[in-house]
């Protein structure tokens, strides 16, 4: 709802393969992703979206209850752009898809 009021089109999955998925089909320019999801991890999503040709440069913002040092450098090794720590402030959402789309 965050991203919708600050005037982005969003689409919601409830586990990684179906984030997957959707993200196939609809070539997000960013994704802000759980790294607790059922069915694939946020980490194997970010790595599977890399790996398509049009998932290379999509900001990938984690979302995430850990936000020690370790868990800050998997969800780098992931392909993660940036590692948020929940619960997620709209300001900081804000600026960096400002930063994508600038």
């Amino acid at each position: 709802m965050m991203l919708e009021f600050l005037g982005h089109e969003v689409r919601t999955a409830h586990d990684g393969e179906q984030a997957l998925e959707m993200a196939r089909a609809f070539h997000p320019d960013a994704m802000v992703i759980d790294i607790a999801m059922p069915k694939l991890s946020g980490h194997e999503l970010a790595r599977q979206v890399r790996a398509e040709p049009w998932g290379r440069d999509t900001l990938l913002i984690a979302s995430s209850g850990w936000g020690q040092d370790e868990s800050k450098q998997d969800s780098k090794d992931a392909g993660f752009n940036h590692h948020l720590v929940k619960p997620l402030e709209i300001s900081v959402l804000e600026r960096l898809l400002g930063a994508q789309s600038a």
